[in-house]
């Protein structure tokens, strides 16, 4: 019987993880109170689960005692039967000679007349005779009477065994349900936080800054008019940063983190040090996207051209107005290189 210790509770460990104090210091947006509801949630249902799981752990190991004694009733029912057929012949001999000749007089005439020497050694044997009869008797009738003790508790067992396993795989299915109506319930609290969380990124970031963000020169876009990401230390320009919290969500509602991101807007000193870094391969200072609060630098498999976090930014970026651009597939390639709104 599998164990169903992991599906019952990976998702709410999970969720539990996501939203630990450490992880939801920088991060988490929505009210706090809503953050120590679905804390406390998720701890009850982990120890509900917990409690549950144990209490069908030990209906196992019951079962599985029980099992080994049906087992060993079984063998000793298998004994009492194979040795009660040894003696089913004895006994139907006995049985029919008894028949045939009854009493002490048919007994004696088995031997015929003679001496009186001749007639007490035929006395002495017939005696002997009805004795281990009588044994062969007695063992027969305390196997019958064992036969049916060991029956009788064999049948016992195996109904309960089997009452019992019915009653292990009720707790199961129980279990699953029970995980499945937990995880949906953290998943719907998850959704509401994580709505939450956009709604305040988004309410900060006013998307008029993007017109004023415009006039000023590349990597020289004072902060007031940067809105900050998710991602704690990184800014955009308004309407990239807005575009970014619907792709940054999406992101998360697939693989369960937010975007990684390792650069954004780079004002200009940063783009000169990275140029005098790798001349040739940074863009001319003064000329990045980067610098215009445009563009971002990703991780946590984006890097990787063909992975699948690549992939799912090719196919649904786009919608929230985020590509990777036409030179960067090959002059130079950079798969971790996404521009908002445009291909330039």
């Amino acid at each position: 019987m599998p164990n169903p210790r992991s599906a019952a509770l990976t998702a709410v460990f999970l969720v539990m993880t996501m939203i630990s104090p450490r992880g939801a210091a920088g991060a988490v947006a929505g009210p706090s109170d809503t953050l120590e509801a679905l804390r406390r949630e998720a701890s009850k249902a982990s120890s509900e689960l917990e409690k549950a799981t144990n209490r069908m752990e030990d209906r196992k190991k019951d079962l599985a005692a029980s099992q080994v004694k049906l087992r060993d009733t079984l063998k000793d029912l298998a004994g009492a039967e194979a040795e009660l057929n040894r003696i089913r012949e004895p006994l139907a001999r006995l049985a029919n000679t008894s028949y045939q000749q009854r009493g002490a007089a048919g007994s004696m005439a088995i031997f015929g007349g003679g001496p009186p020497g001749q007639a007490l050694r035929s006395t002495a044997d017939v005696s002997l005779l009805a004795e281990s009869q009588q044994a062969l008797v007695d063992r027969a009738d305390e196997l019958q009477d064992r036969r049916k003790r060991l029956a009788t508790t064999a049948q016992e067992l195996q109904s309960r065994n089997a009452v019992e396993q019915t009653r292990i795989q009720q707790e199961v299915d129980g279990l699953k349900t029970k995980s499945a109506a937990l995880t949906e319930r953290l998943n719907t609290m998850l959704d509401k936080l994580a709505d939450s969380r956009l709604k305040r990124f988004q309410l900060g970031c006013d998307k008029s800054l993007s017109a004023d963000a415009k006039k000023f020169p590349n990597g020289l876009i004072p902060a007031k008019y940067l809105c900050v990401l998710p991602q704690k230390g990184f800014k955009l320009r308004a309407d990239a940063a807005q575009a970014f919290y619907k792709l940054n969500a999406a992101y998360k509602r697939a693989f369960g983190r937010d975007i990684c991101v390792r650069d954004a807007y780079r004002n200009l000193s940063e783009q000169h040090r990275l140029y005098a870094e790798r001349p040739g391969f940074a863009a001319v200072p003064g000329t990045s996207n980067h610098g215009k609060g445009q563009a971002v630098d990703l991780c946590g498999g984006v890097q990787n051209s063909g992975s699948v976090q690549f992939n799912w930014m090719e196919a649904k970026a786009g919608k929230y107005g985020w590509i990777h651009p036409a030179w960067a597939y090959s002059n130079p390639f950079e798969p971790w290189h996404w521009e908002y709104g445009t291909d330039g």
